[in-house]
Order: C-alpha cells, then structure tokens, then sequence
C-alpha cells in the first residue's frame, strides 16, 4: 500500500494497483498519513511523509556499500575467476573501495584507497556515461584528461565518442588506458537516486585475454552491477 501510493499519482490509480476496495484503500492510506508515513491527499496526490523520510534516510546513511557488495562480488569472482573491483565516485577520480583476487597466481597492483582518474578507467567510464554533454565538457577541462598510458584517451571529441558507445553498449572496458598490460570491462552502480555513484569491474591481464576478449565478461559485469543497485534502492536497473 505505501509503495503504491508513493508511485501511483491518483487515488483511483492506487485503487487499480493494489486490487483492493475503495474503501479499504482510503481507510489504509488515512492510517499511514495519520502515522506520518504519507502526507497529501487524494485530490493533490501522496508523497513520502515526515516518519517515512526519516526512517528512508537511517538506512541509507547506515548503507555501507562494502558490506552490500562483497557477496555478490565473492559470487562473482568465482564465476570468473579475475580479480573484481567495485570503486565509489570522489570528485574527478574513482576511488577503490572492494578488491577481490582471483585464484590465479599473478595480482592486480591495485588497492583499496587507490584513486584514479575517471576517463582512463572502466568504471569511471561507465559512470561518467550517464553524465550530460556539458558534464563531461566540464571534467575535461578541470582535469586536463592526464595520460596513465599510450592508449588514454586524450581530447574531449574522442572521450564523447568512447562515451557515445558505452551508452550504447551497456558497459565500458579499459584496455590499457589506465595501466599497460591491464585489461577490465566495467558497469555503473546506481544508488537510491537513480544516480551512477558507483562502478564494478572486472579486471585481468591482457597476456591471459589479450585484444578486446575481456568483453566476453560484460554480462556477468553488468548483472553484478545492477544486482549491487538494486541493493542499494536503485529501481529499474
């Protein structure tokens, strides 16, 4: 009942989507706006009320995306057997904040704390795609889009054009744009908002998947992503 009347903008909508009778509806939905939980009315529509939000904003303050993500991550990593990193969002840089190895004998020269910038890494990618025009206009002059390697992107029109087909795509892959001889395909991780805060990958060595053949992980790479969102609140992920 509270969900569909913080969805549904009509009374007789609300009606319709939980099947119940228009008096029970209106006896349910009086009780939860007595209680604090909706305010409004039927005419102007429900929203969240007072008790509502401070509960919402408990559990999110007391969400620790670490504790959230480690057991899909853990799921993840022994599907595939590659080290997987999920990284938050700070400024103009994603930061590691999960790092799981794989069984294989070689390690990834990553670690948690480790910041780096957003455009030459598979998750930053992969967020910074759902930003606007301007958006990543803005990041490229702030940054100056620094080189890690040969193969960074460099110029703001080629950072569009690499962006215009993450969209498409669903995923992002870093060949050897933040590390030589490093290779991942990222997903973004949405929160509550709907806003991409945070992203997952998964990272090898080109040796062992050499060219683009770490995208044949872009699957697992985005139904672990979307699984840690919906954790997270995120809806229609």
């Amino acid at each position: 009942m509270l969900e569909a009347a913080l969805v549904q903008e009509r009374f007789t909508d609300i009606v319709e989507h939980t099947g119940l009778a228009k008096s029970t509806v209106h006896r349910l939905v009086a009780t939860l706006v007595e209680e604090g939980f909706l305010s409004g009315d039927a005419e102007h529509g429900y929203r969240a009320g007072t008790r509502f939000m401070s509960l919402a904003g408990r559990v999110l303050t007391e969400t620790d995306i670490t504790r959230v993500a480690q057991p899909v991550v853990d799921r993840l990593v022994a599907e595939v057997d590659c080290t997987v990193h999920v990284g938050v969002r700070a400024g103009d840089e994603m930061v590691y904040v999960i790092r799981t190895d794989s069984s294989k004998p070689y390690r990834m020269r990553s670690r948690i704390g480790l910041a780096i910038p957003m455009h030459s890494t598979g998750m930053g990618k992969a967020v910074m795609a759902t930003w606007t025009d301007d958006q990543v206009n803005d990041y490229a002059e702030r940054t100056g889009l620094p080189a890690r390697t040969e193969a960074t992107v460099r110029d703001v029109a080629s950072l569009h054009s690499v962006l215009e087909v993450v969209r498409e795509r669903g995923f992002a892959v870093d060949l050897g744009e933040n590390e030589d001889g490093t290779v991942c395909v990222a997903a973004a991780i949405y929160d509550s908002t709907g806003r991409a805060t945070h992203g997952l990958s998964i990272s090898s060595i080109a040796l062992e998947h050499p060219g683009e053949s770490i995208e044949g992980f872009a699957p697992q790479a985005r139904a672990a992503a979307a699984e840690i969102s919906r954790l997270l609140g995120a809806r229609g992920v």
